[in-house]
């Protein structure tokens, strides 16, 4: 029992020193694009609409292109690959998948 207490004050010691020391850091300046999480939210909707996504690139015999690579041919160079989901979302024709 008290290797138990002792374990867990450690723990909490430990969590404490570390949210403080990450609290402490300055936070990054650059602001991230509005769609940053758009290609997960649209991705996880089709999959639970169609129910048809599941392999992952690893999965294939071939190399793949990259969904970043993809993003900045089919968008733009500027791109990332949020961006990439939010034009699925509208023009998939899925009416269950949008990007807030």
């Amino acid at each position: 029992m008290r290797r138990l207490a002792i374990a867990l004050a450690s723990g909490a010691l430990a969590t404490g020193g570390i949210a403080g020391i990450l609290i402490a850091q300055p936070a990054a300046a650059a602001d991230g694009p509005d769609t940053a999480n758009c290609w997960g939210v649209v991705t996880s909707q089709r999959a639970v609409a169609l129910q048809d996504i599941g392999e992952h690139s690893s999965s294939f015999d071939t190399p793949r292109l990259g969904l970043g690579n993809v993003a900045r041919a089919v968008v733009g160079e500027e791109a990332h690959l949020g961006d990439l989901g939010a034009l699925f979302a509208v023009t998939d024709g899925i009416d269950a998948t949008n990007c807030p």
